[in-house]
């Protein structure tokens, strides 16, 4: 099916999905969220000292890479806009996606300068280099838009639900959990509209999934020194191999969309099928050993 016939057959589930998630969204305030009264001048030339907060270096990285992610949302949104148009309920979704993802980096920018758990120019000068690099992710079609997104925004919720956990700092958890909810309902969109999709072209949608599997990256991939604090986010399990299996890769691609249950499948669209679910295995072997190599590495 080509691509705007896809689009086209879906924009009607794509306007219930937004209705539902407009009824199920609640207003917040980041404003509210942030303890102000911990803040405090920061003097020109002033070199940075964490104050009573003091996240560990793997914590540090997760807030460095999920801010810096959620800093990059003009790329993001040119790409959904581009994708998937601005038209009726897809250019109303884009919207409101937008809106909604900003409140992120306002609130997490905030409460990283009042409590100075990270160095201010040291995240300036990466926020400008991000920005200006402007490097995103960049589905071929928006079946495989969809595809990743919904991937991509169940795993951004657990990045954030996870760092938030590893916070002694209430409103630093709170700010994280509020987050990773909204991320949560972005993802019920896309997981639905995917479900939509394999519907009514079950085989051009199993060769998207099977392609965003296996080419997967986290958005933050144009974040300096990425790989060095992806390194450190996985070690504290935050965000791991293990992690994209167990919580991502099965719950949603085997047992929500059931790939292995499809049927009417062209030929080329069953050998994605049978690579991706060896894909999924594979993946979730190299997983457990990680993890067990780690854990035997960890002090009792």
């Amino acid at each position: 099916m080509d691509d705007s016939k896809l689009l086209t057959e879906l924009e009607p589930v794509a306007a219930r999905l937004l209705d539902r998630h407009l009824a199920a969204s609640r207003e917040w305030f980041p404003h509210e969220l942030v303890p102000w009264s911990r803040g405090r001048d920061f003097e020109p030339g002033v070199e940075w000292e964490p104050d009573d907060l003091a996240p560990t270096p793997a914590v540090r990285s997760a807030l460095f890479v999920n801010l810096l992610t959620e800093d990059n949302l003009p790329y993001y949104s040119m790409e959904i806009h581009d994708m998937f148009g601005a038209g009726e309920a897809w250019g109303e979704w884009a919207r409101r996606w937008t809106a909604e993802e900003g409140r992120h980096s306002i609130v997490i920018r905030d409460w990283l300068t009042v409590t100075r758990a990270i160095d201010p120019v040291a995240l300036e000068r990466a926020r400008m280099a991000q920005v200006s690099d402007g490097v995103v992710p960049h589905p071929a079609k928006p079946a495989r838009g969809l595809a990743y997104v919904t991937l991509q925004e169940l795993a951004t919720r657990i990045a954030h639900h996870n760092t938030g956990k590893l916070l002694e700092d209430k409103p630093g958890y709170d700010i994280m959990k509020r987050v990773a909810a909204d991320e949560n309902l972005h993802y019920l969109f896309y997981r639905d509209l995917t479900a939509a999709a394999l519907e009514v072209d079950p085989s051009g949608t199993v060769l998207a999934i099977e392609a965003e599997v296996r080419e997967f990256a986290m958005p933050g991939v144009g974040i300096i020194d990425f790989g060095a604090h992806a390194a450190a986010i996985a070690k504290a399990g935050i965000y791991d191999l293990f992690i994209h299996h167990e919580q991502i890769l099965v719950p949603v691609v085997l047992r929500h969309w059931k790939v292995e249950e499809l049927t009417g499948l062209s030929e080329e669209a069953e050998r994605a099928r049978d690579r991706l679910v060896i894909r999924i295995e594979r993946i979730g072997r190299a997983a457990r050993r990680l993890r067990e190599r780690q854990e035997a590495l960890t002090p009792a």
